[in-house]
């Protein structure tokens, strides 16, 4: 006897399993439990009488008869979606979760200028930022997409420019500069008071600087040491020392004249952030909707913030 059709949130949910492979990883894609992707696999497995997934203490892979069925599965699965998708896109507004994870540079510099204007224009869609300075798997930790600087965003993905070339500088206060001088060059941070920063990994970041065919990276001494930019920033201010720190970051006090800013010429451009996702195919309408936003009105928005006054 032919067993009875399974319901889509089962299909959905082995799919998932078998492309991931990982529960976790598929649940995280499919916002629900772990337990809830395993309940929905092995009630499939049941209706079948025989495995789709095989499991390992170490691993979980897709057996050969699950490897049929996805492969038969997945355009189905793939056109359902793109059906709802042009359902919603009919309908008029889009709407659903946006889920983005960036570190915690890129959601103050590039998000927090734009992320309550990008909600007003679309309420129906919800927003939720994940700052993690580490590199993440966007995919299996079920992120829409991410945002990155270039160098790092994976070759495999697809990338939007957002904001521009970001630059450091070296700022401190104006009573700093006129205690110990300010420095004429990089070597002169070797005996001047600077606020150290560490990475997530742990490792002690060298002040990198560039000026025609030099490079220049400096292991700065100082007795404050911390592991965000707004706490550097908030330490040259106080006066504790010289701070290496984005430009766009430091900006208001530079204009205010609260902070000066020194060794401009060896402080070159670098890279900037992108946002990145998997592809076309899996873009959902909220990212759709994110990044047609941010062509039309995001990017203007953010140089206009940059250029307010302190």
């Amino acid at each position: 006897m032919t067993p009875s059709p399974p319901d889509l949130r089962q299909l959905r949910a082995f799919a998932a399993v078998a492309e991931l492979q990982s529960y976790r990883r598929a649940a995280a894609r499919l916002g629900v439990t772990p337990s809830a992707v395993s309940q929905s696999v092995r009630a499939l497995e049941e209706a079948l009488g025989q495995p789709l997934v095989q499991r390992t203490t170490r691993s979980v892979a897709p057996s050969a008869v699950g490897l049929q069925l996805l492969a038969r599965l997945r355009p189905h699965l793939d056109g359902l979606e793109a059906a709802w998708q042009s359902a919603h896109e009919a309908a008029g507004e889009p709407a659903g979760l946006l889920r983005l994870n960036m570190p915690r540079s890129a959601a103050q510099l590039i998000m927090e200028p734009v992320m309550s204007a990008f909600l007003a224009a679309h309420p129906r869609i919800a927003l939720e930022l994940q700052t993690q300075d580490g590199f993440l798997d966007i995919v299996g930790a079920g992120c829409d997409a991410g945002i990155r600087f270039e160098e790092a965003v994976p070759r495999d993905m697809v990338a939007l420019p957002m904001g521009g070339p970001q630059r450091f500088v070296v700022v401190g206060t104006l009573a700093l500069a006129a205690a110990d001088g300010a420095p004429e060059d990089p070597w002169a941070l070797l005996a001047r008071p600077c606020i150290r920063q560490r990475f997530p990994h742990g490792e002690l970041y060298h002040w990198e600087f560039a000026r025609g065919t030099e490079r220049v990276a400096l292991d700065v001494p100082g007795r404050l040491t911390v592991d965000d930019q707004p706490l550097a920033l908030q330490a040259a201010l106080d006066g504790a020392g010289w701070a290496y720190v984005y430009e766009a970051m430091a900006a208001p006090h530079l204009r205010s004249g609260r902070l000066v800013a020194v060794l401009d010429d060896w402080c070159p451009p670098g890279t900037g952030f992108q946002l990145y996702y998997p592809g076309r195919r899996q873009t959902s309408p909220a990212l759709r909707a994110f990044i047609d936003w941010w062509r039309a009105e995001g990017e203007r928005l953010l140089r206009t913030d940059r250029a307010a006054p302190a």
